[in-house]
């Protein structure tokens, strides 16, 4: 199973951020990249660069244990889990697409404070305001369940902390900014990444 797992990590990276971007630069003369945010070592920095960390860890997860250098955990190498895994990163891979086509040309990776995109609250933002990153995060468990080993884990850990520290210190303080009481009502009826988790209530901020 580690070698699907390898596979269909090319293929999610592939389609998820190349051909992505291209067709993006293709839709509007721009990758839409707009990089970490924040200076070195501050928590938006911490939150890129624990992204980049999770990447390539789930990456290397399956290649390790391939190459006979990792053992899978034995309570996860049973076929349950693999089961589990292949739905879990089928679905979260189409979910990713979907979720990055709903965004049309509102797409970015990273946020740039002094742009002012268009919110996006239709498709499959109308269920979660960050269903690219709850489909992320299901692709990453499902990846891990193929492939279980301790870096596959350690990455499933990195990305949840990335999100978690992108969303609540980088995006949702940009949005409440650049988007005012539109986001707000928004944030009030949509959950973060869950329909009903998370709802920003009246008079609170966001974290």
């Amino acid at each position: 199973m580690a070698a699907i797992a390898l596979g269909l990590s090319l293929l999610y990276l592939l389609a998820a951020f190349g051909l992505r971007t291209l067709q993006h630069y293709r839709s509007t003369g721009e990758t839409g990249f707009r990089g970490v945010s924040g200076r070195p070592g501050s928590l938006e920095w911490w939150g890129g660069a624990l992204f980049v960390v999770a990447l390539l860890l789930g990456l290397l997860a399956p290649i390790l244990q391939l190459i006979g250098v990792l053992a899978p955990i034995p309570v996860l190498d049973t076929l349950p889990p693999r089961i589990a895994g292949l739905v879990l990163a089928g679905a979260g891979i189409v979910g990713t697409l979907a979720a990055q086509h709903s965004m049309g040309t509102s797409w970015r990776i990273g946020v740039d404070r002094a742009e002012v995109t268009g919110l996006v609250t239709t498709g499959a933002f109308a269920f979660a305001r960050n269903p690219i990153f709850t489909a992320m995060i299901a692709t990453a468990l499902g990846l891990a369940l193929l492939a279980p080993n301790l870096v596959a884990l350690a990455g499933v850990v990195c990305l949840i902390t990335a999100i978690e520290i992108q969303v609540r210190a980088v995006e949702e303080p940009y949005l409440l900014i650049s988007q005012g009481q539109e986001y707000r009502d928004y944030a009030a009826r949509t959950g973060r990444f869950l329909p009903t988790l998370g709802r920003l209530r009246p008079g609170r901020t966001v974290g």
